[in-house]
């Protein structure tokens, strides 16, 4: 069986905990295939982020169309994309193929740490000229509130905001609640259908640098190999969820998930569940 194809657009993590090492962590342990266009380069670990440099956009379109042109794409996730020449020059790249090939953007703005990761402008952008083009956009609540302009008080605003996100153009959205202070964490999946409520129990961990990375790769794999895009929603959170779990803390911050969670080691037998 052909996997999915992933070409993901994001920056490196310097750390693997997030960015592009998440991104094809994620995809290859869910089966797929990943393929990268790296638009920036951090110095980044458990800690922070400690430095920052992008990639010319000329090259990252030299990058989207090298893999497009021989091997293809199932799907295509966006993640951070730190100016407006950056975005102009991926949405050239999706506009040469007369928006052929389904895009998950995730709208990375700010790192785990804190971290400024975009320029005011570049969100701007991103809103009025990628998110349009989007199958699913997948904003927390600090870039929901970012995209919106207006703060979102609790779980019980986030159904009008995500649906005031899908005003902006795209065909769905993944409000993801996880910065709310619930015990229960409410994601709100809203497509021009309606809403749908997403629960999963809150875990108490550290390691949770990149979950937002590696939850819109992993929906982008599910995407890529066809499922329904509720069923793709659901395949990731739960993946995302095992990962978290299963986690061994690494460096002195917030450190990574279990991405490798579905593969088991050569010469291993699955512990009992």
């Amino acid at each position: 069986m052909t996997p999915a194809r992933i070409l993901i657009i994001a920056g490196s993590d310097a750390g693997g905990g997030a960015g592009i090492q998440a991104d094809i962590k994620a995809v290859t342990a869910l089966g797929g295939y990943a393929m990268t266009a790296v638009t920036a380069l951090t110095a980044q670990n458990t800690l922070g982020v400690q430095g920052v440099r992008g990639v010319e956009p000329a090259f990252i379109r030299e990058q989207i169309r090298s893999v497009l042109d021989d091997l293809g794409a199932d799907c295509i996730k966006t993640g951070m994309l730190h100016d407006a020449a950056v975005i102009d020059a991926v949405v050239a790249e999706l506009d040469a193929r007369a928006n052929t090939v389904t895009v998950v953007v995730d709208p990375v703005m700010v790192a785990q740490s804190g971290d400024r990761l975009v320029a005011d402008e570049a969100m701007a952008h991103l809103r009025d000229v990628l998110i349009p083009q989007a199958r699913l956009i997948t904003p927390n609540i600090p870039e929901a509130e970012a995209l919106l302009g207006r703060p979102i008080d609790g779980v019980a605003a986030m159904p009008a905001a995500a649906e005031a996100l899908l005003d902006l153009g795209c065909q769905a959205v993944l409000l993801k609640g996880g910065h709310l202070a619930e015990e229960v964490l409410e994601d709100v999946l809203a497509t021009r259908q309606g809403i749908t409520h997403l629960r999963h129990g809150r875990l108490t961990t550290t390691s949770d640098h990149g979950t937002g990375c590696t939850l819109a790769s992993a929906i982008a794999e599910g995407i890529g190999r066809g499922l329904d895009l509720e069923v793709a929603v659901r395949r990731g959170r739960d993946y995302l969820q095992r990962a978290l779990e299963t986690a061994v803390p690494l460096g002195h911050g917030h450190g990574p998930v279990n991405h490798g969670h579905t593969v088991m080691p050569f010469g291993l037998t699955p512990e009992p569940q």
